[in-house]
C-alpha cells in the first residue's frame, strides 16, 4: 500500500497543485486551470476541510469504500484527517470545469462557524452520497466561490477573516438546503432504505446476535445499506423524523412493550433479553422515550 501524502498547511495543497497562496487558511482553486495529472497512485490526506466540485476527473479518486469520477459533476466535501486515494488512470475532458475550496480549522475556530461546524454531517458522507447540483444551485455556490476568491485578492485586513468565514458559512448552508432537496427528490429510494432498515433490526432482534452482541448500532445499521453513518442518519431523520440512533432506540422500545405485556419476564430479564449488560440503562432509556418505567408501564397496561 502507498505511503499517504500529508497535506498539513494551505500552502502545502497550493504546492501540491503547483498554485500561489494569497491567505494562509484558505485556498480556492480553480482546478480548469491546473495539471492535475499524476503517473502513480498516491495517497492523500489533509488537515483541513475540502469542498470540491467538478464535471470530470483527471484522475480516478477513491474516498472511503468507493471510487468516485464526477462524470455527473456533483459536490463532495471532506473532512479533515480523511485519506483520498487518486487512481493514476487519467481521463481527458476537453470542457474541463472545476474548483477546489479548502480551508483549516483555525479559520473558523472561535467563531460562529466554528461551533456549527459539526452540523454539516455531509463532510463525512461517503463520495456515493456526493451532492448532484442544479445548474442553478450550481451557480449559487459559485457565485459564494467568486466573493470568497475575490476577498482573497484583497490585502489582508480586520476585516478580512469575519468576509471570508461568512461567505463559507453561506455556502455550507446551501449545501445543507441542497442536500435537503436530495433527500426529497430521492424519496422512492430512501423509503426502500428505510424497509431495508427496519427488515435489518427485525432480523437482529430475533437472532443470536443479539445477546452475543449487545444492541446494534448505527454503523452496523450503515453497513447493511452500503451508507455513511452520517448520510444514513440524516436520510432517516428527513423520512421518519428520528435520526439513526433514535430509530434503534424506537425499535428496541417497541420489542420491549411488547415482551412487558406478553411475558412474566422481569424487567431485569428482558433488558438481557434486549442486549442490555445492565438492567438500569434498559429501565432509564425505557422511561426516558414513555415517560414510564418498565413496571409503570405494565401495571398501568
Amino acid at each position: 500500500m502507498k505511503p499517504i501524502v500529508q497535506l498539513k498547511s494551505i500552502s502545502e495543497i497550493n504546492r501540491f497543485v503547483k498554485g500561489v497562496t494569497k491567505h494562509p487558511l484558505v485556498a480556492v482553486i480553480d482546478f480548469s486551470k491546473v495539471d492535475e495529472y499524476i503517473e502513480e497512485d498516491i495517497r492523500v490526506s489533509c488537515d483541513f476541510y475540502s469542498i470540491m466540485f467538478k464535471n470530470y476527473c483527471a484522475n480516478k479518486m477513491r474516498y472511503g469504500r468507493e471510487s468516485y469520477d464526477f462524470q455527473e459533476g456533483s459536490l463532495i466535501c471532506i473532512a479533515p484527517k480523511q485519506v483520498l486515494t487518486m487512481d493514476s488512470e487519467i481521463e481527458k475532458k476537453e470542457d474541463m470545469v472545476g474548483w477546489g475550496l479548502f480551508f483549516h480549522p483555525d479559520l473558523v475556530r472561535g467563531t460562529s462557524l466554528g461551533m456549527k461546524m459539526k452540523e454539516y454531517t455531509f463532510f463525512s458522507y461517503e463520495m456515493s452520497e456526493a451532492l448532484h447540483l442544479s445548474e442553478k444551485e450550481k451557480q449559487t455556490l459559485l457565485d459564494c466561490i467568486h466573493k470568497i476568491q475575490s476577498e482573497l485578492e484583497e490585502n489582508i485586513d480586520n476585516h478580512s477573516q469575519n468576509l471570508i468565514v461568512s461567505n463559507i458559512e453561506l455556502l455550507l448552508n446551501y449545501c445543507l438546503r441542497y442536500y435537503g432537496r436530495q433527500f426529497i427528490t430521492r424519496k422512492n429510494t430512501n423509503r426502500n432504505i428505510v424497509s431495508q432498515i427496519d427488515d435489518a433490526l427485525r432480523e437482529y432482534f430475533s437472532s443470536p446476535i443479539l445477546l452475543d452482541k449487545g444492541l446494534p448500532n448505527v454503523s452496523y445499521l450503515a453497513e447493511k445499506v452500503n451508507l455513511s453513518p452520517n448520510y444514513l442518519s440524516d436520510l432517516l431523520k428527513k423520512e421518519t423524523g428520528r435520526n439513526a440512533q433514535d430509530h434503534i432506540h424506537y425499535y428496541l422500545i417497541e420489542e420491549a412493550k411488547g415482551l412487558l405485556l406478553s411475558t412474566d419476564k422481569s424487567v431485569a430479564e428482558i433488558a438481557y433479553s434486549l442486549g442490555f449488560e445492565y438492567p438500569q440503562y434498559f429501565s432509564k432509556l425505557f422511561k426516558q422515550k414513555t415517560g414510564n418505567s418498565p413496571q409503570e408501564f405494565r401495571n398501568v397496561n
